[in-house]
């Protein structure tokens, strides 16, 4: 595992394809566990599903990787995320942790992201909610 590789793993401008299944079967481990703010998944194949779930959803999604990191068999990347949906656009910044086993290949990956913010920020009158909600409980 290098930081090349997961740079152009973490790496989608908008109106470009996405890694192939290939490209993630070459970096993940079949056993992978996925987690997320809105979902858990264990298994290669419920890992590219839902990376293919997202992509139909998304009128078109862009990802642009920040500081790579690796420590032995820890890598840290963190990204924005762009996600167009129905002519709005949402921006998620995140890191991801991934674990990586002797073979190289990452066999855990948690993504830590806020996606209440986001997504529900943007939304004529939810948004002001939630932006109220936020002040009363983070300031």
């Amino acid at each position: 595992m290098d930081p090349v590789r997961l740079k152009a793993l973490f790496t989608k401008p908008y109106g470009q394809a996405a890694p192939t299944e290939s490209q993630w079967r070459e970096l993940y481990d079949e056993q992978v566990f996925f987690q997320d703010p809105t979902q858990e998944r264990q298994g290669i194949e419920a890992y590219i599903a839902a990376q293919d779930d997202l992509m139909k959803r998304c009128d078109d999604i862009y990802l642009i990787p920040g500081t790579i990191a690796i420590s032995e068999k820890t890598a840290f990347v963190e990204w924005t995320m762009g996600l167009k949906i129905k002519g709005i656009e949402f921006i998620y910044p995140g890191v991801s942790r991934l674990e990586i086993n002797s073979d190289g290949k990452v066999i855990s990956h948690r993504d830590y992201f806020d996606f209440i913010g986001p997504t529900f920020g943007p939304v004529p009158v939810l948004g002001g909610f939630v932006r109220w909600l936020y002040r009363r409980f983070v300031n």
